[in-house]
């Protein structure tokens, strides 16, 4: 029999369905997971561990050995293991965001997210790490410390959602919450070799009980929350589950899960532009192989080019850059390291900071080039990208200097660009490449979750899922 901890979240949840195990030893097994890899990769920061136990006690009286459990008293993640990011609320505990001025800030409610996993019959087992803000490609802040890639000491977990994407490739549970507002989602599963959805904008709803502000407008239709997990069957369910409508975000769109049908089989454009960015030959390749494997599926893989993607980046930055320096400049120089002033420093000279003309153009703008990419979506459903065009960097790579800043955003206009669309986006872990995780993008229509989910995989499938390469022989 499979390790326990080594379970999908479907698998999970069927095997409850079916009798052949309790909450209670799923949960057991995910907990001395954590206990034997954790103190190594600090990518838990809270251990939880003592009342998800006991909350998966609870859950056992559902519990009938080697008999069918009556599916409708049971929420779609019954018993499933989850990890919280620490950006996001849980009433009860703080939100430091990686800041050790904020660390007794405390949330009075769960955000939405943590409310809707919740009632799904998720437990919550922990919190993850994150950097200060959760505004850099690594994973370490003065609070927490630094988290580790358990596929190598010195590369970065990523970030911002690094510390998930370590627990998930370390087999802290199945799923993983983080957010994403230029690929910190993507990044972390990219740099782990697992796999996530950055959703389309305002899909799951948001609101954090301890901010003291409102994000600014840029900021709010670019960032979102999802999941990062090993197989995509599993961040689809939690995605499900994860875009129930709550009234305390006005913008959130309630659209279902299971979009439309669509004519098959469904056309996959692949794009090659790298935005002259120096491309790693063996991150080129994991697309090609990526595009045999759908059409393997059954998927019509065409040679169209969509519309260029480094203009929406090249905004990203302008506009992006212009809302942080007025929304979230003061509290970094005010509470923030100095490593963490420093990469700032770079992103302003990286950038532009846009007048009150060029901001309002900006954003005028976006709708033309999102309304580009929704022509040719019409046409070609999903997009199959590139999305780090270079191997996964040192932990301390976006550190050492406005050139390793400006490499890891040029090498990522498939990640930054496609946030500034507000389109969603499903990364997974292919190989290994220059000995590290590397992976695939594929981008899809507005509220088209489930297409993306579907075709990763299809991916998958064929494949295989690499972080099985990282526990051969445990």
């Amino acid at each position: 029999m499979t390790e326990l901890w080594k379970l999908s979240a479907n698998e999970i949840v069927a095997g409850y369905r079916r009798g052949d195990f309790k909450p209670s030893e799923v949960m057991e097994a995910v907990t001395d997971r954590i206990e034997a890899v954790n103190p190594g990769l600090n990518a838990v920061t809270v251990d939880l561990s003592e009342q998800a136990m006991a909350d998966a006690r609870s859950l056992d009286a559902s519990y009938r050995p080697s008999a069918p459990v009556d599916t409708e008293s049971l929420g779609l993640l019954h018993g499933v293991p989850v990890t919280i990011k620490e950006n996001v609320d849980m009433a009860g505990y703080a939100t430091p965001n990686g800041v050790a001025a904020f660390e007794n800030v405390m949330a009075t409610e769960d955000a939405p997210l943590v409310a809707s996993l919740r009632d799904a019959g998720a437990i919550v087992v922990g919190r993850t790490n994150t950097p200060e803000f959760s505004m850099r490609a690594t994973t370490v802040n003065p609070l927490r410390g630094r988290t580790f890639n358990p596929w190598d000491e010195t590369a970065s977990a990523g970030g911002s959602s690094g510390g998930a994407g370590s627990a998930c490739a370390a087999g802290m549970g199945p799923l993983h919450h983080g957010n994403d507002i230029g690929g910190s989602l993507r990044f972390p599963s990219f740099a782990n070799g697992v796999t996530t959805v950055k959703p389309t904008s305002y899909r799951v709803p948001v609101f954090n009980s301890s901010a003291t502000a409102e994000r600014g407008p840029l900021s709010a239709t670019m960032s979102v929350q999802g999941i990062i997990g090993r197989e995509a069957a599993d961040v689809a369910l939690a995605t499900r589950v994860m875009i129930r409508a709550d009234h305390r975000d006005p913008n959130h769109a309630p659209v279902p899960f299971d979009g439309p049908a669509l004519p098959r089989p469904l056309t996959v454009a692949v794009a090659r532009n790298t935005g002259g960015y120096e491309a790693h030959p063996e991150i080129l390749a994991l697309v090609e192989r990526a595009a045999d494997q759908l059409r393997d599926a059954g998927y019509q893989v065409v040679e169209v080019e969509p519309p260029p993607v480094q203009e929406a980046a090249a905004e990203w930055f302008r506009a992006g850059s212009t809302e942080m320096k007025v929304m979230l400049d003061p509290a970094i120089r005010q509470y923030g390291s100095p490593e963490i002033n420093a990469v700032f420093d770079w992103y302003y000279e990286m950038s532009e900071i846009l007048d009150r003309d060029g901001y309002v153009s900006a954003l005028a703008e976006r709708t033309r080039i999102q309304r580009d990419w929704n022509r040719f979506l019409a046409e070609h459903p999903l997009v199959l990208t590139p999305f780090l065009m270079r191997p996964t960097y040192d932990w301390d790579y976006d550190a050492q200097g406005p050139e390793q800043v400006r490499d890891l955003f040029d090498a990522a206009i498939y990640s930054t660009g496609i946030n500034f669309l507000g389109l969603p986006a499903g990364v997974i872990g292919m190989d290994l490449v220059a000995g590290r995780p590397a992976a695939v993008q594929i981008v899809g229509q507005r509220y088209r979750e489930d297409l993306i989910c579907e075709a990763l995989s299809a991916i998958e499938g064929r494949n295989g899922i690499l972080v099985h390469q990282l526990w051969a022989g445990e």
